[in-house]
């Protein structure tokens, strides 16, 4: 018997400045976390432009993407998605290291996140997050460049 399930790709950013980090506040249907800039690819768009586009709708800034730094895989049952489906989920999100190249800090409105911020890198174990920021910050400190910006 063959399960039904959607897949979503998604495309995110690392972009840290000094000792922090830029954070979108995401705020969805009663449930609400600190994550990273970023979310779905349109039809049609490549994963590179999904995350440039996503980091200015949800920040105001214009990102250069410096390096994929991996992507991961994540799976939600039925019972713990927001859409009410039914089917589980399988999650692709794929993460880029990038660096602010213009733009000023803003906030998104009527999106999924309602707030942006430079977040203290010190600070970030103490945010109510999503796992994306541990697995983000845990490969950029793998990759081979290292050094975050």
């Amino acid at each position: 018997m063959t399960q039904e399930w959607d897949t979503r790709v998604g495309a995110y950013a690392v972009v840290v400045h000094g000792d922090h980090i830029l954070l979108a506040h995401w705020n969805e249907r009663g449930r609400e976390a600190w994550t990273l800039p970023g979310g779905g690819l349109e039809l049609g768009e490549d994963a590179p432009t999904a995350a440039v586009r996503e980091v200015l709708e949800e920040t105001g800034y214009v990102v250069e993407l410096d390096e994929l730094l991996g992507v991961d895989s994540l799976q939600v049952r039925p019972e713990d998605r927001l859409n009410g489906s039914g089917r589980p989920l399988h999650a692709l999100r794929i993460i880029y290291r990038a660096h602010p190249v213009s733009g000023e800090l803003v906030h998104e409105l009527g999106g999924s996140t309602d707030e942006a911020a430079w977040v203290p890198l010190a600070d970030v174990p103490n945010l109510t997050r999503v796992d994306l920021i541990d697995k983000a910050l845990e490969l950029s400190y793998q990759s081979p460049a290292r050094a975050l910006r």
